[in-house]
């Protein structure tokens, strides 16, 4: 049969002209025709060997080829199809792709690629999708703190004059949700999730699109930066105000109810503003870090301010946060080297006839003996100890300590010891699931019985949510009594106090100290008694400073007082010779 010259030419210029690399081989590698691309994709190897034989060629970089070649017993057919060939080692940065064809019994055809453009595109997509991952976050698809981090160092890498004049300003708006941990406690992981998806997405709704110009060339980024916490920076201010009208509207967004897993929750924000503007204006520092902590710390003073409100970064609150930490490390410390001790308040009883029983009971109050500062007043400490999280380890210490010294009372004083040992509790303690076993544990480890000991709980605290009133019917199953303290300063009325599973109602000092001369706090006092006695509930008069305020809450029938007109608070030897001198009840 003839061949078609022409039709062979174009064949030989397509092989010559080809960009792929083209080898027909023996089986051990023997190489019999190349094409001109595989001769300059494979010379920079062959420099010592030469082109004369494939595998000698790439052992350096393929060493792999050999064995998938004996491994092939199949007469033909791919060996081996997109074998990556990084020439890295050698010093060259370029990558082959090697595919090896068998065409029979005796001869192999290899195709070489250079992939090198391919590889550095796929690299930098990888590069961008693991710096996108890197500055998102999971859970939300918000930025994260990086992201956060990353356009506060674009806003001040500006050129000096583009910060200037109006729309110059920018702020930080960092965001805590105040009552996300509770919601997450009752309801679970999954429903906290689903949570704080709903406020980011709320957050987003704020933000876009802007409902008003904010500047000239305004800038906006929302994040979650970790937990329950979110940052906002503005961008393109002319003024503080602008960032505070933006903080409303979020703290009104996020403040609407919410429906998760069937349930309605409501979790409003704290939010503290860094305003970065000119420096006559700003919070100070402009180092991001330093933005986003004074941000931080504006939160914090929000949240101690009651939470679901805004409050702007001021120099004086980094003072009061550096105090703040050096307290906590300070009290880490104590908790560790028992630098905490108990002293006890005595709590009498007014007896019908006039007659007082100094034995009826104490309060056991925690102090901090620091090796430097002295004893350390708890206004100091115990703010910080909520905060912190160490309220509860704090909590727990006091309620052992008093248990054991209550027992050793009984022993030492007999019938003089007080009968009634009260204890107060947190949102801490009363927040840890299994709560009512560690004291169940207390009372069996000193042998302290149930009834004689008697928690208490702050008015607010125990009329907040159903799961702190479950806490306290297990408490109440141990035989434990309940007091409720500070009675007329939370959130509870009289109407509500049969619905609190308590036992003795403490009247708070502010109506003591002002019963002499005022009727209306009289009035308040009695009421009180009277509600409480027909609930079958004991009460207690705070704060008793003189015999005048005494004979007011005697004459209103108080069962019991607590006071500086009877004792300040006392060391354990000094509580036993304050006791040593009155007489037993009887």
């Amino acid at each position: 049969m003839p061949v078609d010259e022409s039709a062979y030419e174009a064949l030989i210029q397509f092989l010559y002209r080809t960009p792929i690399g083209l080898v027909q081989t023996t089986l051990d590698g023997t190489i019999d025709m190349l094409n001109p691309m595989s001769s300059q994709l494979l010379m920079p190897l062959a420099r010592d060997t030469g082109l004369d034989n494939l595998f000698t060629v790439l052992d350096p970089v393929a060493p792999r080829l050999r064995s998938l070649l004996a491994a092939y017993d199949a007469p033909s057919g791919v060996v081996c199809e997109g074998l990556r060939v990084d020439l890295e080692s050698l010093g060259m940065a370029q990558v082959l792709s090697l595919s090896v064809l068998k065409l029979d019994g005796t001869r192999l055809m290899a195709a070489v690629t250079d992939i090198t453009l391919e590889t550095q595109r796929e690299q930098e997509r990888i590069a961008s999708r693991l710096s996108n991952a890197a500055r998102t976050d999971a859970l939300t698809r918000m930025p994260n703190r990086n992201a956060v981090l990353e356009q506060l160092q674009l806003i001040q890498a500006r050129e000096p004059g583009a910060a200037d004049g109006e729309g110059a300003g920018f702020a930080v708006l960092f965001m805590n949700c105040d009552r996300f941990r509770q919601v997450n406690d009752a309801l679970g992981q999954s429903a906290g999730d689903q949570l704080l998806i709903m406020i980011a997405e709320r957050i987003r709704t704020v933000l876009r699109p802007p409902t008003d110009r904010i500047g000239a060339h305004g800038g906006q980024l929302a994040a979650r930066v970790g937990g329950d916490e979110f940052i906002v920076v503005l961008d393109g201010l002319r003024r503080p105000e602008d960032a505070e009208g933006v903080a409303a509207r979020l703290i009104g967004a996020t403040g609407r109810g919410y429906t998760v897993q069937g349930h309605d929750v409501v979790c409003n924000i704290s939010v503290g503003i860094a305003w970065g503007g000119p420096a006559q204006e700003s919070s100070g520092p402009q180092d991001p870090d330093a933005l986003l902590r004074d941000a931080s710390i504006a939160m914090v003073e929000a949240k101690r301010a009651g939470g679901g409100r805004q409050v702007r970064f001021a120099q004086a609150m980094r003072e009061r946060a550096a105090h703040r930490s050096d307290i906590e490390a300070d009290l880490r410390l104590a908790l560790q080297e028992e630098q905490l001790f108990v002293v006890y308040q005595p709590v009498v009883g007014l007896l019908p006839g006039g007659g007082t029983d100094y034995a009826a009971g104490v309060e056991a109050l925690v102090r901090w003996q620091h090796p430097t500062r002295g004893v350390v007043p708890p206004f100091e400490f115990i703010g910080i100890a909520e905060e912190c999280g160490l309220i509860g380890a704090l909590g727990d210490f006091v309620l052992a300590r008093a248990c054991r010294d209550f027992r050793a009372w009984q022993t030492q004083l007999g019938e003089q010891a007080p009968r009634l040992l009260a204890v107060n509790l947190s949102r801490a303690q009363l927040g840890q699931p299994g709560w009512s076993e560690t004291v169940a544990r207390v009372l069996a480890e000193t042998g302290m019985q149930a009834r004689q000991l008697q928690l208490e709980v702050t008015e607010s605290l125990a009329a907040q949510d159903a799961q702190i009133q479950q806490r306290l019917h297990e408490l109440k199953a141990l035989g434990i009594t309940l007091a409720l303290d500070d009675f007329g300063t939370g959130y509870s009325s009289l109407a509500s106090l049969h619905l609190l599973p308590v036992d003795t109602v403490k009247i708070d000092r502010s109506f003591v100290s002002q019963s002499e001369s005022s009727e209306h706090h009289r009035v308040l006092i009695e009421a009180t008694v009277k509600v409480a006695q027909s609930l079958g509930m004991g009460t207690v008069a705070e704060g008793i400073e003189t015999v005048e305020q005494a004979d007011v809450v005697r004459r209103l029938h108080c069962n019991k007082g607590q006071g500086y007109l009877y004792s300040r608070p006392l060391t354990t030897e000094a509580l036993v010779a304050w006791l040593a001198q009155w007489p037993s009840a009887g």
